[in-house]
């Protein structure tokens, strides 16, 4: 069946490289408006423009019998990879291009409905047992995310693949567009000066927590939260592969919830705001695959 599979691929655009062509305009859009405002600006244009050649001229490709391997594996996993480039970009447009800043009125929002910050009153079942694991849970998210469509590419299932790389590939994206529309940072600077409590582990937890905040020291993206979403994207995913992978996902998925919040990255409503996305992607995904697929083409819903 994979070999079918490989057989009848023709050459032309997937929908998930229509979706990176619209997003790269859009960013390139941004970074020709905002040229002179955004460090590197030119060096992000000629990127996409690199990374725009490379997709043009894999979807082109053509082979007598079965595609070439390298540009089988680039065709199938390249998006999973441009997202990761698309956030470290992020962190250069939204400083360089928006002067709003809504952490305060994130925090509002919560203490309105809460009646107290969340982060803050978490700090009454502080433990560094708990904190070490739920950092834990926290560092694992992009290889938990990732083992789904993992798995599914060593099953040789390579349409439900296709539509797995496109939903959470289109999952990153949109949560970009969150954190360019309204920057956050989160309560661990905003509230810091209100915590009684610091977060303190066991073993690794000192390590994971300063390389994160290295990482995303520069970025505004806590609106939707990326983490919560996309989890509930690969839980939703994990389906295709068993029942039992399913509820071991949900499992994980509530723990990375909770871990958003009692480790003081996330407010409450981006949570909500992620899991809101991630429905609205689950129900609106399937009719944009097909919109964007050729006619025929194996759909993985």
């Amino acid at each position: 069946m994979a070999e079918m599979e490989l057989n009848r691929i023709r050459p032309g655009f997937w929908p998930v490289d229509k979706v990176i062509f619209a997003y790269f305009a859009f960013t390139c859009a941004i970074e020709i408006v905002w040229f002179r405002e955004i460090p590197g600006a030119a060096w992000l244009l000629g990127l996409h423009l690199a990374g725009t050649a490379l997709i043009v001229l894999a979807a082109r490709a053509r082979a007598e019998t079965k595609p070439i391997p390298v540009i089988w594996a680039f065709r199938h996993w390249y998006p999973l990879l441009a997202v990761a480039c698309c956030y470290r970009e992020m962190s250069l447009i939204i400083p360089a291009i928006q002067p709003f800043r809504a952490d305060q009125m994130l925090a509002n929002l919560d203490y309105r409905f809460w009646g107290v910050y969340p982060t803050v009153w978490l700090e009454r079942w502080y433990s560094p047992g708990l904190s070490e694991f739920l950092q834990v849970v926290y560092t694992l998210f992009l290889p938990v995310m990732l083992a789904v469509p993992f798995v599914i590419w060593l099953r040789g299932r390579y349409a439900d693949f296709r539509y797995a790389a496109f939903l959470l590939a289109l999952g990153f994206l949109v949560s970009y567009l969150g954190y360019l529309a309204v920057p956050a940072r989160g309560p661990r600077f905003l509230l810091a000066p209100l915590q009684h409590v610091p977060l303190t582990g066991l073993w690794l937890f000192d390590s994971m927590q300063t390389t994160l905040n290295k990482l995303e020291k520069d970025h505004y993206d806590c609106f939707p939260s990326g983490h919560t979403e996309l989890t509930v994207l690969a839980c939703w995913l994990s389906r295709m592969i068993s029942k039992r992978l399913f509820w071991v996902y949900f499992l994980y998925t509530i723990c990375i919830v909770f871990a958003t919040v009692y480790l003081r990255y996330h407010y409450t409503v981006d949570l909500l705001a992620g899991v809101v996305v991630a429905c609205v992607l689950i129900l609106s995904a399937p009719g944009l695959y097909r919109v964007l697929s050729e006619k025929g083409a194996s759909i993985g819903d």
